[in-house]
């Protein structure tokens, strides 16, 4: 899902690089008044933990492959604002250091998967939970669909910068992208679970976004 340089035109490229500074802005912002201590080292091993895994393509179907976003994962260890900064993090250093995504059209890659997956997988989380508190398997559920729609609105995005450019007719990128990324999606929601489930087991307390802190808060929402 990572825009390579030239397939986006400049006002796209422009407007996209603006909003994303908007949005880590904004999430440096709250981390510096909200970041607790340890979480700075949190969020290295989990960026470390999400560049590693992206760097392993899963095949998909007809030569068509994908990779893990992250961004539902780093939303349950580091929470939306720690969460953009990490992923954001990760696309530099590989637009920076393995040319995977270009680095022109790094703003509209942080975009996508660094501010719109996070804060996709952010809300789809706590409407979950709102829905099935005190349900069993609540935050596994929470963590496979906000997986799976971080995964899906993040490849809407890229396609309609896409078709905004002219490189490819919306009728055409929108079903192809969505189609792919909707078992990509699949895969990334069973993966996120799946680290959930060891996070939880060897130590639940690092779970910041999904468990007591998102809970609480939607307690004093009701009250």
């Amino acid at each position: 899902m990572h825009i390579p340089d030239g397939f986006l035109n400049t006002a796209t490229t422009g407007v996209a690089w603006v909003a994303s500074a908007g949005g880590l802005g904004y999430a440096t912002h709250r981390l510096r008044h909200e970041m607790e201590e340890g979480e700075a080292p949190l969020m290295g091993i989990t960026a470390a933990f999400i560049f590693a895994a992206q760097m392993m393509n899963v095949t998909v179907a007809g030569g068509t492959s994908g990779h893990l976003l992250g961004a539902a994962l780093a939303t349950l260890l580091l929470g939306p604002w720690g969460g953009m900064v990490a992923i954001a993090a990760v696309l530099a250093v590989q637009a920076l250091i393995f040319q995977d995504g270009g680095l022109i059209a790094l703003g509209p890659n942080i975009l996508n998967l660094a501010v719109v997956g996070v804060l996709v997988a952010w809300g789809v989380q706590r409407a979950v939970l709102r829905l099935m508190q005190g349900r069993a398997h609540a935050q596994s559920v929470a963590a496979f669909v906000s997986a799976w729609f971080s995964v899906m609105v993040a490849a809407l995005f890229a396609s309609i910068e896409l078709g905004l450019s002219g490189a490819s007719p919306w009728g055409l990128v929108i079903p192809a992208m969505e189609g792919v990324h909707a078992v990509i999606g699949v895969v990334e929601g069973l993966i996120t679970v799946a680290v959930l489930a060891f996070v939880r087991a060897a130590r639940p307390d690092l779970v910041h976004g999904i468990a007591a802190p998102l809970q609480i808060s939607v307690e004093q929402e009701r009250s």
